[in-house]
C-alpha cells in the first residue's frame, strides 16, 4: 500500500529563485566598477590651473587631443604628427560639422606644439575648442 500520491511529480514551480540572478548582477557590477578607470587611456599630464567648469557641447561631438611633452599628439592612446591630426580632423568634420576639440597639454609644455594645434583648428574653421585645466585650490 502506497500512501503517497503521484501529484507531487506533476506540480510545476510557482516561484523563481532570484538569488543566483542577483549574484550575477552584483558580480557584473563589481567588474564594471573595476574596469571603468582602466578604459580611460591617457598620458600623465600636469594640466594648468584655472578656467570655468561646465560645457554645452555633447560628449559625442568632442575629440580629446593630448599634446605629448616629448612631441607629437595623442588621440585615443596613439601618437600622431600634426599632419596626421589634420587628416583625421578633416575627415571627422565632414561627418560632424559641430566638432569640438578638447586640448590636454602639460602646464610646463612649450607653447610651440599647442600653438600648432590651435592654428590647425583655426585653419579648419573649428571654433569650439577648449584647453584642459584643473580647478584652483582655495
Amino acid at each position: 500500500m502506497r500512501r503517497f500520491s503521484q501529484k507531487n511529480h506533476l506540480v510545476t514551480l510557482n516561484d523563481i529563485n532570484i538569488t543566483p540572478l542577483l549574484d550575477l548582477a552584483f558580480v557584473l557590477l563589481i567588474i564594471f566598477i573595476i574596469t571603468t578607470p582602466l578604459l580611460e587611456q591617457s598620458i600623465k599630464l600636469n594640466v594648468p590651473t584655472g578656467g570655468a567648469a561646465g560645457s554645452t557641447v555633447r560628449k559625442d561631438q568632442v575629440r580629446t587631443i593630448e599634446v605629448h611633452p616629448a612631441g607629437g599628439y595623442v588621440i585615443k592612446g596613439k601618437t600622431y604628427s600634426i599632419a596626421e591630426v589634420e587628416q583625421m580632423l578633416r575627415a571627422e568634420l565632414q561627418g560632424n560639422p559641430d566638432l569640438a576639440i578638447y586640448v590636454r597639454a602639460d602646464g610646463e609644455e612649450r607653447l610651440k606644439n599647442v600653438a600648432a594645434l590651435i592654428d590647425l583648428c583655426g585653419r579648419l574653421n573649428i571654433t569650439k575648442f577648449r584647453m584642459a585645466t584643473r580647478e584652483e585650490k582655495k
